[in-house]
């Protein structure tokens, strides 16, 4: 009878051991300004105009021994678009650009991931961007910041990331010519561990 109850208690640890660790769930950091979104675009190919999204928020789930089964996903106030401008922001939220009217929120929802052969702290995150009502796969090359307690007792990851998007592709109808048609985001994302 002992023998049998320790083998069963071997073959209960052994399936415990081979279970795969759970990713740990992060909420961004935005109450403590530790994250941004911020673009850049050409003007008329004279100059580079620079702003940020000053309101959104998310969540993401990172295991640093599998990072390809992270997610993110972020949800973006388009009202707050903020260029240091506010005649032109006001502009930006028009129809002609943002039309937060009707579309007040743009989502990021990643849908897989694919880490770089060679550093497993660089990959790509590729998902789905809706922004003006319209839904397309972007794909955001991302590098590990670093990860670590932080002084108040709680766990912290941080990520930088940038991408490339067309304004055609999401029917903003503005066009400033030739030289002013990519948008450049720019994210950085620290997250605090639920």
């Amino acid at each position: 009878m002992l023998k049998k109850s320790l083998l069963a208690l071997a073959v209960s640890s052994i399936g415990v051991m081979s279970l795969p660790a759970l990713a740990n769930t992060y909420v961004i950091d935005t109450k403590g300004a530790h994250a941004s979104i911020n673009f850049s675009i050409k003007h008329l190919g004279y100059s580079v105009l620079t702003g940020r999204f000053d309101k959104f928020d998310g969540e993401f789930t990172y295991d640093p021994a599998k990072p390809e089964a992270s997610t993110i996903n972020v949800t973006i106030d388009t009202t707050s678009i903020n260029s240091n401008h506010a005649e032109r922001d006001k502009h930006l939220r028009s129809a002609d650009f943002l039309n937060v009217d009707k579309f007040p929120k743009a989502t990021f929802v990643s849908k897989s991931i694919k880490v770089d052969a060679d550093d497993k702290d660089e990959f790509d995150i590729i998902g789905d961007l809706t922004l003006n009502g319209v839904t397309k796969s972007v794909t955001i090359e991302v590098e590990k910041v670093g990860e670590g307690k932080d002084p108040w007792g709680g766990y912290r990851a941080g990520f930088s990331g940038d991408t490339e998007i067309k304004l055609k592709d999401f029917n903003i109808k503005m066009d400033l010519g030739p030289a002013s048609q990519i948008v450049k985001l720019e994210l950085e994302v620290e997250g605090v561990k639920k």
